[in-house]
């Protein structure tokens, strides 16, 4: 059976229980904030619990290494949503120590997708169109730099507005222990 064969056996016996009754909630967030962080898989669960948050409680937006790199992609506009239509007042940052995009390096990645078969010419093509691969795919320095990078872009964004607090944590993802970056408060 495949993954998604297990998946989908799993979910028809979920709705059928009505296991969906104990994680009723509305759409917006109990305590009024949104998370970014990252989508690293030891998060998932321990995030939640680090800061004591439960389904419904705030709005989760999720990117590889909790980045705010584009100031018009989707990552930015899922901020905005959540503080001018979903009532989040407060936005927080959250990096992790021991993040893969710490590690990432364009070479490596463009040779992996070489080897799964991305043409060259595909390659060609974006540089023809502008796109850095070479930058764009690259990872950080450091998870403190990375969160201040993302914490002042979200802040100097043009639609975004000067009362709202931006914060900027690091977590380690394996005691839930979090470090103070920036204070959005001192910011507004």
């Amino acid at each position: 059976m495949s993954l998604l064969d297990d998946i989908l056996s799993f979910n028809e016996k979920f709705v059928e229980n009505k296991e969906y009754k104990k994680y009723e909630t509305s759409k917006f967030p109990n305590k009024r904030c949104v998370i970014l962080t990252c989508m690293d898989t030891r998060l998932v669960e321990l995030l939640p619990k680090a800061l004591n948050i439960k389904n419904g409680d705030v709005k989760m937006v999720r990117s590889a290494g909790a980045l705010v790199d584009e100031p018009f992609g989707m990552v930015m506009k899922s901020l905005l949503v959540a503080v001018y239509e979903l009532q989040a007042d407060e936005v927080f940052v959250i990096g992790h120590y021991d993040c893969g995009m710490s590690a990432l390096k364009s070479k490596t990645i463009l040779a992996d997708m070489k080897e799964r078969g991305i043409k060259e010419e595909t390659f060609s093509t974006l540089k023809h169109a502008g796109i850095d691969l070479d930058h764009w795919l690259n990872g950080f320095e450091s998870v403190e730099k990375s969160v201040s990078e993302s914490v002042h872009m979200i802040k100097r964004h043009p639609l975004f507005a000067n009362d709202i607090p931006v914060h900027g944590l690091a977590i380690d993802p394996s005691t839930g222990k979090l470090d103070l970056i920036i204070n959005g408060y001192e910011n507004v």
